[in-house]
């Protein structure tokens, strides 16, 4: 007893069976199964993979001759004769078709019948097809040009102002016009005495009716306009020229070349309710935010504050004033100041001949938004009230007008026809009266 199971029986001599259908001494080609296999409903088609070869697309009898014959012959070693080689040539451009491929691809996968690249394709072409939106219009030549004698050259004052009523108020030497911009007509207001002369600034009401006028002999007076009538004046709040104002309702606040800054009730005899103190030269810029809650003021000292009305100390108390915040990025007066009309906490201001820059800050955090050399003095400041973009009025050394779109700050236009520095600018705004 031997232990293990007995091999087959097998006559001597004899060698394993070929397979069918074989050359004797030939290797036996292994199966290549199709990797795309036929499926039981016809209706479905088998696609495959555009980068995995489709065997069922190959001819195999051609692909295993074209990688034999060439291993022949180098298996002889012998250089093929030119006859043989031609003989070659001729036989794979009439019999092979000069197929050189061995590996069939497919070109690209189908496309499903609701294809979402197929709707985004033709939103695209949508959009494409659109015409291209129509660039704005910008005149480069003056609507209208007034004659504007004895007009003050002094960057630090403010002596233009364009009231609710659609009427431009200007300062000329002692004298106060106003512009009818409906009728077009022209009518003097006042003229103030050499003593208190000449004006120093002037300042609409928001009723679009009276209208403030600071003074050089430190004096405020407020006047109707309609009757050309001195409502009252306003004295003591300071000791020198009062070279900016601006309203917040029913109170009028003015700021001096004393560096002080005097909110004015002008509904009650004790006018000067409340002192806002930072500024140690010439404030000549002041703007309240829409809100009337903040209050922006630029002065000679090249500072620009941010005080908050709840913080302001009355004028009776000894006590002083503090600021919201405390700018001192500009290197030269900070004149021009614009509240932005669409987003409440964006202040824009400029700075004079030697600073030439717009800033814009975040009036709430006191952080600088951004910084634009301007290449000249910046003199003034507005907003557009229907579009992102801001108009800027300079001095030295060309004397224009930029208009620039926001936040990019790219320059969409420069307007040039001033001789001299464009000092104020003004932006009528309209408000309806229901009848």
């Amino acid at each position: 007893g031997r232990r293990g199971a007995r091999p087959p029986l097998r006559e001597a001599g004899a060698t394993p069976s070929m397979p069918p259908l074989q050359e004797p001494g030939s290797r036996p080609r292994p199966y290549m199964p199709s990797l795309c296999s036929t499926p039981r409903n016809p209706a479905v088609k088998c696609y495959g993979d555009r980068f995995i070869p489709d065997r069922s697309a190959m001819d195999m009898d051609m692909a295993h001759y074209l990688l034999t014959e060439p291993r022949k012959d180098r298996k002889n070693g012998a250089t093929p004769s030119p006859g043989k080689e031609t003989y070659r040539k001729l036989l794979a451009e009439k019999l092979l078709n000069n197929r050189t491929r061995i590996l069939a691809f497919r070109n690209k996968p189908p496309e499903p019948e609701n294809s979402i690249f197929t709707e985004l394709r033709a939103d695209v072409a949508s959009v494409q097809a659109r015409p291209a939106k129509k660039r704005r219009y910008i005149p480069q030549s003056a609507d209208r040009t007034l004659d504007a004698p004895d007009l003050v050259d002094d960057y630090y004052l403010n002596l233009l102002d364009w009231g609710s009523a659609n009427v431009l108020s200007i300062a000329l030497g002692n004298t106060v016009y106003l512009w009818d911009a409906a009728s077009g007509s022209t009518s003097e207001l006042v003229t103030v005495d050499e003593d208190d002369g000449p004006v120093t600034s002037v300042s609409w009401a928001p009723d679009g009716q009276n209208i403030a006028i600071g003074l050089n002999s430190s004096a405020v007076q407020i006047w109707d306009s309609s009757s050309n009538r001195l409502l009252r004046t306003l004295q003591g709040a300071h000791e020198s020229r009062v070279g900016s104002l601006a309203w917040n309702k029913s109170i009028l606040t003015a700021g001096g070349m004393d560096g002080k800054i005097v909110n004015n009730d002008v509904r009650i005899r004790d006018h000067a309710v409340q002192t806002y103190r930072g500024h140690s030269q010439e404030v000549c810029g002041l703007k309240w935010s829409g809100s009337g809650r903040q209050l922006a003021s630029g002065g000679n000292d090249n500072l620009l504050h941010i005080w908050d009305v709840s913080m302001a100390s009355s004028a009776q108390s000894a006590g002083r004033t503090q600021w919201l915040h405390r700018m001192e990025d500009h290197s030269a007066a900070v004149k021009a100041l614009a509240w932005c009309p669409f987003q409440s906490n964006l202040l824009a201001s400029g700075g004079g001949a030697n600073d030439r820059c717009i800033k814009f800050w975040n009036t709430h955090t006191g952080a600088c938004l951004n910084s634009v050399d301007t290449g000249s003095q910046v003199c003034a400041l507005l907003w557009n009230k229907n579009d992102r973009e801001l108009l800027s009025s300079h001095g030295f050394t060309q004397n224009q007008l930029t208009l620039w779109k926001y936040p990019s700050m790219a320059k969409m236009a420069d307007l040039n026809g001033h001789t001299s520095r464009v000092l104020f600018m003004a932006q009528v705004i309209i408000f309806a009266r229901s009848l």
